[in-house]
């Protein structure tokens, strides 16, 4: 069972499910990267893999064509979204409808697991990554990328100019996110910029519409549509394009 907050996000992904991938470029580079840190990390002896948030497949079929005699379990909090993943035709696997920061699973089982863009939808991230390490085998490392705090910093200085507060989640710093790997043994975490060419404050809210990104932090209620026209305005007189800070993270499992 999940909470209301996750409901609505599970139900907001669900709708984007079928034209997801047409919005979603910086995710399909976070994806290839995910997967390429993956197989310098382990390139073989891989028995078992979880992914978590596969959305669409872009990781997933990622991790077939390398892995291709691993055992994947693909996971997503939306039964839409993994009936996407599912119907490519190009992964044989298992998919199941989990909340990632809530795992159905318990002690070493994992060799890799693996994760694009969904983290940063978790309500404790630090005590998820703890969780998620402790399914690893030994030698297993987690790889995941998640949203930065620099992301969206101009829709973000919008709001912030008509007085206003986004609906944007306060996504973690690259310092914070070291912090919370600090714990780990053998950890690391850095950080890549994707520009979005939205073309205005439309482009980038069709954007966040195609992808399902539209379930706002909580307590932060919608604008109204005179509020929402001024932040617009002031957006596109800034210049009105903007882009993503992704942050990834290894933690590797001692021997």
């Amino acid at each position: 069972m999940i909470d209301g907050r996750k409901q609505r996000i599970s139900d907001a992904f669900g709708a984007a499910a079928e034209h997801y991938e047409r919005h979603a470029g910086p995710q399909r580079l976070a994806a290839s990267l995910v997967a390429d840190l993956a197989q310098r990390q382990k390139p073989d002896g891989v028995a078992r893999i979880l992914e978590i948030g596969c959305g669409t497949g872009f990781l997933t079929r990622d991790i077939q064509a390398r892995w291709p005699g691993a055992e994947l379990i693909a996971t997503d909090i939306s039964p839409a979204m993994l009936a996407q993943a599912a119907s490519h035709g190009l992964v044989a696997g298992t998919f199941l409808t989990m909340d990632g920061e809530a795992p159905a699973f318990e002690g070493p089982w994992f060799d890799l697991i693996l994760s694009s863009l969904a983290f940063q939808w978790f309500d404790d991230l630090e005590g998820a990554i703890a969780r998620l390490a402790g399914l690893l085998r030994p030698g297993g490392s987690l790889i995941f990328s998640t949203m930065g705090r620099g992301s969206f910093a101009r829709w973000r200085a919008a709001h912030d100019g008509c007085g206003l507060a986004a609906g944007v989640p306060d996504y973690p710093t690259l310092d914070a996110l070291r912090a919370m790997l600090a714990g780990h043994g053998d950890a690391f975490a850095f950080d890549e910029h994707y520009p979005l060419a939205c073309g205005g404050a439309r482009g980038l809210i069709a954007h966040l519409k195609g992808i399902g990104a539209v379930v706002p932090s909580e307590g932060r209620p919608p604008l109204r549509p005179g509020d929402l026209r001024r932040v617009m305005a002031a957006f596109d007189t800034a210049g009105g394009e903007d882009g993503y800070q992704v942050l990834f993270g290894r933690v590797t499992r001692g021997v």
